[in-house]
């Protein structure tokens, strides 16, 4: 008997799959699991599985599947995890999907959905090379959330910047690299019937109603 809630959020980049990921493990009273925390936690602790991802980052190699999947499962060990959580920025491939599926049947569970935030690639591309960044670290929109003064910081009125991966050409490659590396991921779950593709170009609350209705009717 499944007990625990696991819920994989999947979306591209701009999709706001992490907001959403966080607004629903608040909502569900579970644990947010974010890869990139994960990694950035056992890096700066300096812990074994950290130290054996940094050896393949110097090198600019991809952190093996094996050892992310290790990470996640000393994540999912915890008591905080005991009710579950919403996995976030992981699975990224079908095997680290067999390999998640693999760990959560061996703990007695089972992913019980996978709400997939789909959106136009056109609108993603928008989203993220209209992101303006300050020094210290506030965020603005040049449609969504302009600055009052273009370019300027309303705060401090420092000069904003635009980060080199939300230039478009930088966008388009990564939505393209997402969209083939995911293709097979969506198709994994969808195989399994537990994918439930949410309108992603819908207001945050609106997408947020459709993932809790998603999560209520496989509960």
């Amino acid at each position: 008997m499944i007990t625990a809630l696991y819920i994989v959020m999947l979306g591209p980049p701009g999709a706001g799959k992490g907001t959403q990921a966080k607004k629903l493990a608040q909502e569900l009273g579970l644990v947010h699991v974010s890869t990139g925390d994960l990694f950035r936690e056992n890096l700066v602790n300096e812990t074994e599985l950290g130290k054996l991802a940094q050896t393949f980052m110097n090198k600019g190699e991809l952190v093996p599947d094996d050892v992310t999947v290790r990470m996640v499962e000393e994540r999912l060990s915890r008591p905080d995890c005991e009710k579950g959580a919403v996995l976030d920025g992981f699975p990224r491939t079908p095997a680290q999907a067999k390999a998640l599926d693999d760990l959560l049947q061996s703990m007695g569970s089972a992913v019980k959905v996978v709400p997939y935030v789909k959106v136009p690639d056109d609108i993603l591309v928008e989203r993220l090379s209209g992101r303006w960044m300050s020094q210290s670290g506030r965020v603005y929109h040049e449609k969504y959330n302009p600055p009052i003064v273009k370019w300027i910081d309303d705060i401090d009125g420092s000069q904003l910047y635009q980060r080199d991966d939300d230039k478009p050409e930088t966008v388009c490659h990564r939505i393209v690299v997402y969209n083939d590396q995911t293709a097979p991921l969506i198709a994994y779950f969808r195989e399994k019937g537990i994918l439930v593709e949410i309108d992603g170009t819908q207001s945050i609350d609106d997408v947020f109603e459709d993932i809790k209705v998603a999560v209520e009717e496989a509960s």
